[in-house]
């Protein structure tokens, strides 16, 4: 049997360096990053979260995905690990409520050159440089832009009425409940969204869950986006200049439109990848990265994909 686990990074800046959170598990007198094993009908994402705050008493949103390790457990199981890192704002520190426990002794914030010493496994420290990195390219500190296209919706064929009031089906009211969590893994708080009523429904449930105004732009529909692109293109632009994370939400024949515009501040590999994202599903998203320097552009962009029953 594959067994799959997920954990975070998490880091803050130390001058010109940064720490990062280590935990020491007195079972197996070891160091390393919190993580832990995906429980039953979760998400990798969730996992990793809701494992910091478990292990080391610290509420994260997820940054950057990093790579993911493989090593064999048990009886020659296959053990996948999927780790993101995340930046711990001053505000969840002065929150931070970690407790020694049975499996967690202890927990301590050191330098990357410390924690390389410390840290009891080699998967761990390709990990750290891969973090070390990221820093020093300064695309470590990172804000999230989320595509997100609506989820699945009566067919059009299905629908006498308004189009812009075509609903969401019940599996679409299903997944966008099933959303909530998934994306407040991100912890997206700026949210735009399409103002006809599959993509507002699609939003709705998170919206209410982090008590956040959606904010509609009828640049985002499909009809709009058709008859004049430029306007659409405008309406993204100007997610560029926010500082917060943000989350949009449009139609697939909106998506080229948008994933061009997107696009126009990557390059290479993350070029390709946005402009991928035309071919998303009901449902799916795209957490792309900003960078936070003088110039920012999308330094990486991961893709979410997934299915509810």
């Amino acid at each position: 049997m594959t067994v799959y686990a997920a954990g975070v990074i998490c880091w803050r800046e130390a001058g010109e360096d940064i720490e990062v959170l280590l935990v020491h598990r007195e079972q197996y007198d070891d160091w390393a990053f919190p993580k832990g094993k995906q429980d039953k009908g979760e998400f990798l994402q969730e996992t990793a979260v809701r494992e910091v705050e478990e292990e080391a008493g610290v509420k994260v949103r997820l940054g950057r995905k990093l790579d993911i390790i493989q090593y064999k457990v048990g009886k020659g199981e296959d053990k996948f690990v999927s780790y993101w890192a995340s930046k711990v704002s001053k505000k969840a520190m002065a929150r931070s409520k970690f407790k020694p426990n049975k499996e967690i002794a202890g927990i301590e914030w050191l330098s990357s050159q410390e924690a390389m010493k410390r840290l009891s496994y080699e998967h761990d420290q390709k990990l750290l440089s891969q973090v070390i990195e990221l820093h020093k390219k300064g695309e470590l500190e990172t804000r999230a832009l989320v595509l997100l296209r609506h989820a699945v919706a009566t067919p059009r064929d299905q629908w006498d009425g308004e189009e812009a009031k075509r609903p969401l089906l019940p599996k679409g009211q299903k997944q966008a409940k099933r959303l909530v969590k998934l994306l407040d893994a991100y912890g997206p708080k700026r949210l735009v969204t399409s103002p006809w009523t599959r993509c507002k429904d699609t939003v709705k449930p998170y919206s209410k869950y982090r008590k956040r105004t959606l904010i509609l732009r009828s640049q985002l529909t499909e009809l709009r986006s058709a008859l004049n692109p430029k306007k659409t293109k405008d309406a993204v632009e100007d997610l560029f200049d926010q500082k917060a994370s943000a989350l949009l939400c449009s139609h697939r024949p909106a998506l080229p439109t948008i994933t061009m515009t997107l696009a126009s501040r990557a390059e290479g590999a993350v070029k390709s990848s946005i402009l991928e994202a035309t071919t998303l599903s009901p449902g799916e998203f795209v957490v792309m990265r900003f960078s936070m320097g003088k110039k920012p552009r999308f330094v990486d962009a991961e893709r979410v994909s997934w299915t509810v029953k």
